[in-house]
């Protein structure tokens, strides 16, 4: 009867080991895939900065050149304005699927997608 017990103790602290560390490796996969999706919102971020700059210098540089072609700079930058407006009309209308739906898909990537560890 002692040897029953002792395996029993022997297969429920083995049990506990195999709980303890399944617990710690669920808890690494989710700090690695929030590091994961962290650092994809910081690259976004940072590149929709570089883009948002790269723009707004675009635009003044081309408002000044409409505005030379035309002599006259305040309809160079009117017309500039009149484009911009009608690219974020635009945007805004298929803002869908060209924001929401390749954000949602490379989250939806960083999220679930199976190392090769995973696999194994």
């Amino acid at each position: 009867m002692s040897e029953e017990f002792k395996k029993v103790e022997s297969l429920v602290e083995r049990l506990r080991e195999y709980v303890n560390t399944r617990i710690a490796q669920v808890k690494l996969s989710v700090a690695e895939k929030i590091s994961k999706v962290a650092a994809l919102v910081i690259a976004l971020l940072m590149a929709a900065l570089v883009f948002f700059l790269f723009l707004v210098l675009a635009s003044i540089a081309g408002a000044i050149a409409i505005g030379q072609q035309l002599d006259n700079m305040w309809l160079g930058f009117l017309i500039m304005a009149g484009i911009i407006l009608f690219i974020c009309i635009l945007i805004w209308i298929l803002k869908d699927k060209l924001i929401r739906v390749p954000i949602m898909n490379m989250l939806v990537k960083a999220l679930f997608d199976k190392d090769e560890k995973d696999e194994e």
